[in-house]
């Protein structure tokens, strides 16, 4: 019986260091969860701030394009005006500022 007995507990323990081994990896794992969920949240900031900064340069870019074509047809309409001006062609005058 005492065979038995002892067989018992050892198998007892070893179990017993089983769970313990688990509840300690189990630890480790809940405990190092927050350190990789604020690693990917601070990854998936940082690319999210980098497609951002890539946008507000192609839309500066944007901007700058259509603001020198803006200039440029503005600089055209009004050489136009001008030489209707010096031209003195009414007609064109007037229908230039009804269409404005």
């Amino acid at each position: 019986m005492s065979t038995a007995i002892d067989n018992f507990t050892k198998n007892l323990h070893d179990n017993l260091e089983a769970v313990e081994d688990r509840v300690k990896s189990l630890r480790e794992s809940i405990q190092s969860a927050p350190k990789k969920t604020q690693i990917e949240i601070q990854s998936q900031f940082d690319e999210a701030k980098t497609k951002l900064d890539a946008k507000k340069k192609e839309f500066d870019d944007y901007r700058a394009k259509l603001k020198t074509q803006f200039e440029e047809k503005e600089s055209e309409v009004k050489s136009h005006v001008e030489e209707w001006k010096t031209g003195r062609k009414a007609k064109k005058l007037e229908h230039r500022a009804d269409k404005a």
